[in-house]
Order: C-alpha cells, then structure tokens, then sequence
C-alpha cells in the first residue's frame, strides 16, 4: 500500500532545494551583471582614484596688482583598508608633529559616517590637511614605512596684502551641508566662506583632475591603469579682476582706524566699487591654513564683530544725505518749484510738533536749502505731500508714491552687488504704518522720515550708490566689486542702466544745491580743493552721539567717483565725515596726496572716538 505522506513529503523537500537554487542563481544573477557592487569592491582593491586639485583662481585690482594667489601645500590621505595593523603609531605621529590621542579621535571621526558621510575604507580619506613644505619634508623621508598613507598635494590661499578683507574673503573646509548640496565636493575639500571667494566659488575652484592607479594584490602602486588613458587633467580656476582701487581701499582703511563704521566709493559711469572699507576690519592673512578655524572664532567672539561687514550689513539712519531723495521727489510729483519758499524758525513747527533745526537764513528756497541742510524745508515738503488729498486720494496713496520713488532710486531692497550677505535697509510703506498706528495717522506722524530719520535705515552702499545715481542724473548700475572674469563677460546684471522716477530737471536743481553745500553750507571745507565737488552732509541722530556722514561726488560734470562715509558716534557730518571724504577725492582724483591733504590724513587716521568700556 502507498504511503501517500512519505510521497508528498519527497515532493515539499524536492520543490523547497529547487527554491534555494533558484534564489542562489538570482542572487548570483543580479550581483554579476545587474549591481556593480562586486565591481566597485574588486575595483576598489585593483585601483586608488588620485584626484589632482586645480589652482584656485588668482585675484587681481583694478590696475593688475595681485592680491590673492597660491602656494604648494599637502595633504595627508589614509585608506583604512591599508593602514590597518600595519602601521607604527607613535613613529607616524612623531613625523607629523601631532600627539596619539589626535591620532586615535581623527581615525576614528574618518569611520564616523555622522561626520564623514562619504567613507569608504577602500578609498582615501583625508587625515591632515595643509602641511607646510618643511612639515611635508619630514614626513616625506618616512612615508614608506607608513603603508596606506599617502601625499596629496594641493594648493594654499595667500594674501598679499592686509587690505580688503570684507570684499576678498577666505577659504575654509566644507561642511556637511556643503557636500550635500554640491557633489563636486567631498571631505577635507575647501570653499569660499565670505567674500568673493563665496561669491565667485564656481567660477575661481576650477575643475577637479583625477589620476586611476593600478595596485597589485598587496596593494602596491604598479603605475598608472592603461597608460593614464582614463585619466583626466585638472583646470585651473577663473582669475578674477576686482574693481577696487587698492591704493584708494589702503587709505580708507586707514581713515577709519579706531572708529567704527563705512567707507564706500562707486565708479558712477560703471557702477564699479572702488572702494570698501568696513571698520573694525582684519588681516585677511590671518584666515588661511590650519590656523583659519582659531582665528575666525577668536574673530567672531571679538565684541567689535570685525567679521561684520558694515558697508553692506549695516543698518544706519542716513541723516540728512536723504534729503536729496525728497527734493527730487517733491520737484518731479510738482509739490515744490526751485523757487518755493519755506520759513525756519530753528525748525519746523505745527500743531505743537517741533522738529528742531539749527540757525540760518530764514526763508529760503530749495538750493539754499540743501546746501543749509535745513530740517524745516523737508518736513514741510513731506507734510503738503502727505496731504494731498486732491492729488492722492488719500494718505495711503501718497505714503506709497513716495515710497515708490525711493525704491527706484535703490533703496529699501537688495541692490544685488556681487558679494554675499547684502542687507536691504527699511523704506516703510502704507502698510507699515497701517499697521503700527491702526490706521490713524498722516504726515505729521511719519514726518521725521523727511530727514532721514524715523524708520528709514540703509546701508553704506546704498547711501554710496545714491550719491552716484545723482552724478549721473537719474541712473545708477547695479554696484558690483568684480570687473572681470577671466574667459567670461560680464554678468548683464551689472552692465543694464537702471533709472529713477525723478526727472533729469529734479537731479540739475539738487546738484546745485549740492554743489553750493561745497562752497558755502555744510560741506565748505571741500571748496579749497581744485575740482568741483558736489557733497551733502549728514547728522544722524542716535541714542548716544550722533553718526557723522557725508554723501558726494566729483567732479560737478563728467563724475569719476561717489563717496559715502559713515562714522559712528562721529558727532557733526563735518568733524569725521567731510575731511576723511576730502582726502580720500584728493587721494583719487590725483593718485596721490598732496603735502597738506598727507597731513589732515595722518591727523584723522590718529583720531578715536571713545566707544565705552571696549574703546579701540
């Protein structure tokens, strides 16, 4: 009789061995020809990928002077695979100069994927970056006895000067988040941190190079994998040309020794930065190597934020430069002529607000009153603006035409110069006001912003970039730092006109208000020079002692270059603002300083301004 159990059993046994094959060859199946993980790992004992760094891009001023460049520097790479029970511990550390416990936490953070999220104990790693040439030297004699360490050699950033830190930059290791964003980068690679270097990465890193070299099975290096057929060659990074002046850059770093506060000078037929010049500021040489991550947090704890770049991150009431905003809009929306009148009795006054303002001719026209810097003109302007209601309709309408001026004159938004971390300022709107007062207010409530006061903050650049857009009556180009990219054109961004609501008839009537604040108002100390300035001055009020400012340009015709200065705490626009912006027209206008304008450089150069507990 059949044993029909015994005969299925035969066939579950049979069909479950005909399953395990089957996987087994699906398995094989899948590892041999559809995943390249086998190849990966077989090529990962046969070849070391070398990558060859490119020469990061050079970079130059405006007049082909070298700032930034290159120097040989070496890496020490380590595959784990190699070093393994292989190596000398102590001996290598002693010919690297680091001590064993450095040793033991840096091999074990290259196996922490958390921190090293790319490892592979088949390929290399970096252990130490940035060896000098003598540190190289030591370690070359002995790296034989060393197996799975190897050299990579790269370069390192110089700096040949101790100027312009804000404007170049540095280079710095990437972070996690660089990597994931970007894979061009791996561990241990470097990128621009601030500055132009941040700016222009792409453009100054280059092109990776990469070298396949055969090991045998002890992994030995045979030699390059077919000849260096698969190999490919590095490309060297972009130069860049910057458009600063380094000679004019010197001396307003100079000009603002022991003060706190901005410097910035624009090309106004190009929108090109001559200068800027941030202060407290830093040797940018102090930012590069082993020795970068010590120094930048020493720098950023540094309570005077010298990181800080104030040209274009500070956040400043511009005092009565703004005035020159209201009078091209209140002569171009036909609030005032050239010849309106308005009285000042040591300020404005109406329904018991007082705005003071200092003693002058009484009453005057528009010129006078900008070269007066009368407080009253402006605040009177604003309130016949403000409540013009047959014109506007309302308050509302009037709040934002007059904001829509003064954001195509530049302000109130990122201009989009070339650098990064540009803060916008604050141009308010109907809105804005709406808001803060619950919608009961009117021209006497925001009147302050006549004067640059209230709300309204910019940042030097913008101010900067204001004096320009008068020079050329009506117009400005986007400010930017580089003049040229090595190979490329220039960015459109910054070759495209961009031009204001104000009328050119607006602009001729403000310069000459500016130009008669040179020869007789607020700005006369500019007159003895031999080139017609046109300046405006400011005060800028503030908790303590007012901010000294000062927004120009020169010459009157065929301008060459806008200043704005701006010193904190530097009292009148004429005791900080106007003499440094003198020497520094001098400086440009002729190349040099004359005997006299050396001195007044020498005297302001010296001078403090007592800032508290933390004086400089």
């Amino acid at each position: 009789m059949k044993d029909y159990n015994l005969e299925n059993r035969r066939f579950v046994i049979g069909g479950v061995a005909v399953a395990i094959v089957l996987v087994y060859i699906v398995r094989l199946f899948t590892i041999q020809l559809l995943s390249d993980d086998f190849k990966k790992n077989a090529d990962s004992n046969a070849f070391l990928k070398k990558i060859d760094y490119p020469s990061r891009g050079s970079i130059y001023d405006r007049n082909g002077k070298l700032m930034v460049y290159n120097q040989p520097a070496y890496d020490i790479m380590v595959v784990m695979n190699e070093a393994k029970n292989h190596i000398d511990t102590l001996e290598l550390c002693n010919a690297l100069g680091i001590t064993k416990s450095y040793f033991i936490k840096r091999m074990d953070d290259i196996k922490d994927r958390s921190k090293n999220p790319g490892y592979s104990r088949f390929t290399e790693q970096l252990f130490l970056s940035l060896l000098s040439d003598q540190e190289f030297s030591i370690f070359r004699e002995k790296m034989f006895r060393f197996p799975g360490f190897y050299i990579q050699k790269r370069s390192i950033r110089q700096y040949t000067y101790p100027y312009a830190a804000h404007v170049l930059g540095d280079i710095g290791e990437v972070s996690p988040a660089n990597i994931e964003d970007d894979d061009y980068y791996q561990p241990g690679d470097y990128i621009g941190k601030l500055g132009v270097e941040k700016y222009y990465e792409k453009e100054l890193r280059g092109e990776k190079g990469i070298r396949i070299m055969l090991r045998d099975a002890h992994g030995r290096i045979q030699g390059s994998y077919r000849n260096g057929e698969l190999d490919h060659r590095p490309i060297a990074g972009r130069d860049l040309t910057l458009s600063l002046d380094l000679k004019l850059q010197a001396l307003a770093e100079r000009m603002l020794q022991g003060k706190i506060g901005s410097i910035v000078a624009i090309e106004p037929a190009t929108g090109e930065v001559l200068a800027m010049a941030s202060s407290p500021t830093y040797d940018p040489r102090y930012l590069i190597g082993r020795k970068r991550s010590k120094a930048h947090k020493a720098l950023s704890k540094d309570v005077w934020k010298p990181l800080l770049n104030r040209s274009i991150m500070g956040l400043y009431p511009p005092g009565s430069t703004f005035k020159t905003t209201q009078a091209l809009t209140y002569l171009t929306e036909g609030i005032i002529t050239p010849n309106t009148m308005f009285a000042c009795h040591h300020g404005f006054f109406y329904r018991g607000l007082h705005v003071g303002c200092h003693g002058h001719v009484s009453p005057l026209n528009l010129v006078e009153a900008i070269s007066t810097s009368c407080n009253a003109y402006f605040c009177w302007g604003l309130y016949y603006m403000l409540g013009n209601r047959r014109k506007y309709g309302s308050v509302q309408n009037a709040m934002n035409r007059w904001r829509d001026y003064m954001v195509s004159m530049g302000l109130g938004y990122k201009l989009g110069i070339d650098l990064p971390g540009e803060k916008r300022g604050l141009i308010p709107n109907a809105s804005f006001y709406d808001h803060a007062y619950r919608n009961a207010w009117n021209g006497l409530t925001v009147i302050s912003i006549s004067i640059g006061q209230g709300e309204i903050n910019l940042t030097p650049l913008q101010i900067a970039n204001l004096g320009a857009t008068i020079a050329n009556r009506g117009y400005f180009y986007t400010p930017h730092v580089v003049r040229k990219v090595q190979g490329l054109p220039l960015d459109t961004a910054y070759t495209r006109r961009h031009r204001t609501m104000a009328s050119e008839r607006a602009y001729r009537t403000v310069i000459a208000g500016m130009r008669s604040s040179v020869l007789k108002g607020t700005c006369r100390d500019l007159g003895r020079l031999p080139y017609a300035i046109c300046g405006k001055t400011g005060t800028a009020q503030n908790h303590g002692r007012d901010h000294s400012v000062f927004m120009g340009f020169a010459p009157m015709d065929r301008p060459k270059v806008a200043i704005a200065v701006y010193v904190e705490n530097g009292g009148f626009g004429a005791d900080f603002a106007v003499p440094i912006a003198g020497v520094l027209f001098e400086q440009y206008m002729t190349g040099r300083l004359s005997p006299s304008a050396e001195h007044m450089a020498e005297t302001l150069q010296h001078k403090r301004i007592a800032y508290g507990t933390h004086d400089r």
